[in-house]
């Protein structure tokens, strides 16, 4: 489907167990980097299923940031010694319904239930803004106008309230990163800015130290 030097932006929803909350990761792919997994993990505070939500990716050459909603969940900033591994290359919005139960559910201990498919996903209002890229020879294409429009954008800065929100979220929500997964990268991978509020919460896997509260069911 892809070749092995594509680049990504991922939301990935991660499906949920009756009475739990839903989960979901974000992650980064850069020149088909797959074997430097940039995963992040959370819960959602709402149930995705009951009402449409907005998840936004914004995306320069400078910073990459993630919405849901109004809410700034994850920044990643440019750091030159990511090289090919942050994304650089044109992409387009792809979605897709898929098995990841061996894994993503408990750990791999709650399987897809085949019984009640099929399983569908719905969209709406999808905006794409940014350059317009010919497939075919996109290093003729000059986007120096949709850029300089994209980064004068409300998405492209996060204001002060944002900024609580984000904490807010990563501290009450984000139940996995792998900045904080000293067994996976004993470095920390380039753009990782460690924040110690954060920090205190997880292991050394990259896990929280204790189990989030369990959700009370509707």
């Amino acid at each position: 489907m892809f070749p092995k030097t594509h680049d990504e932006l991922d939301f990935e929803f991660l499906g949920n167990i009756r009475g739990k909350p839903w989960r979901f990761q974000t992650n980064i792919y850069g020149n088909g980097s797959t074997t430097r997994g940039r995963e992040e993990r959370y819960r959602l505070w709402f149930d995705p299923s009951k009402e449409f939500h907005r998840y936004s990716i914004f995306w320069s050459h400078n910073k990459i940031i993630f919405y849901v909603d109004e809410i700034p969940i994850r920044e990643v900033l440019h750091d030159e010694n990511m090289e090919g591994d942050y994304p650089s290359k044109p992409m387009s919005s792809y979605a897709t319904v898929w098995d990841a139960s061996s894994w993503a559910t408990g750990g791999g201990r709650h399987k897809v239930d085949y019984r009640f498919e099929p399983f569908t996903s719905e969209f709406q209002d999808l905006v794409l803004q940014g350059c317009q890229v010919d497939p075919t020879d996109a290093t003729s294409t000059n986007c120096n106008d949709a850029t300089d429009e994209l980064e004068s954008s409300e998405f492209a800065t996060i204001t002060p309230w944002q900024r609580q929100a984000n904490k807010w979220f990563r501290e009450k929500y984000m139940y996995y990163s792998y900045c904080y997964d000293r067994l996976r990268y004993p470095s920390p991978l380039p753009e990782c800015l460690l924040v110690s509020s954060e920090q205190e919460l997880f292991k050394n896997n990259g896990r929280l130290k204790k189990a989030p509260p369990r959700a009370t069911a509707a």
